[in-house]
């Protein structure tokens, strides 16, 4: 007997039914919700006064306190005065030499920021199909319900004819309901995502407006006095 291969792949939908898609969904529930948590508390652990750091580094550079300025933005827990730290290591080469490392710091930083959104952002565009394809499956297995011959002189067909639309009814819901896990699930990963790169965006600018106090520094015409070694990557490393 010829079996064609959409009555194979038919056949093994429904031999799998949707319920494999709502334990993934579930799955993917989890891990988001962990992504969160830990992206919202790693952000809020490295969140600091921007506005007032920026005006002590003006300070003390003004007042050539190099060192001071270092130890000043090393207290800091945030991603924008640790690229600071990176500019002022660099100080003494001159102004374009701390500007690279403070370029490279900011990558590095971004990529600490950045972890862990790119699972949010896959589950969040990938989520609603997993729901649809539980939802297709359903209704292919309401669909295959409802053509199943009937030989009326079966009691047992008969029986099963009477339970056919309770069956079909049960295949839909089923399917409507990985459509809304899909959604359910999909929906705070965006939401999440769109909040935290946000969160994100705002450090990027503040970390530019930082540097760029450093930088006026730099390139002022009388920069402040700046002695070789004075600043040193060992320093750094303290």
């Amino acid at each position: 007997m010829h079996v064609s291969l959409i009555d194979l792949l038919e056949h093994a939908l429904l031999d799998l039914k949707a319920s494999w898609v709502m334990w993934i969904l579930l799955a993917l529930s989890v891990v988001d919700l962990v992504i969160i948590v830990e992206r919202v508390a790693f952000l809020r652990s490295v969140r600091d006064d921007i506005p007032r750091l920026a005006a002590e580094l003006d300070r003390l550079l003004r007042q050539g306190r190099v060192r001071e300025a270092l130890a000043r933005m090393k207290k800091s827990r945030s991603a924008e005065a640790a690229v600071v730290v990176a500019g002022l290591l660099h100080a003494d080469l001159g102004p374009a030499s701390a500007e690279k490392a403070m370029v490279g710091a900011a990558a590095l930083e971004r990529v600490r920021l950045e972890r862990g959104l790119a699972v949010l952002g896959t589950v969040g565009n990938n989520a609603p199909f997993l729901g649809l394809l539980g939802t297709v499956i359903g209704i292919i297995e309401a669909f295959d319900i409802l053509g199943r011959p009937v030989d009326a002189a079966s009691a047992v067909s008969q029986a099963a004819a009477a339970l056919a639309p309770q069956a079909i009814m049960s295949s839909i819901a089923e399917a409507l309901v990985a459509t809304a896990v899909g959604l359910f699930v999909a929906i705070p990963a965006v939401a999440a995502f769109n909040y935290l790169q946000r969160r994100i965006n705002g450090v990027g600018a503040n970390t530019e407006a930082l540097t760029n106090v450093l930088l006026a520094h730099l390139a002022a015409e009388t920069p402040p006095e700046l002695p070789a070694g004075s600043v040193t990557a060992s320093e750094g490393a303290e």
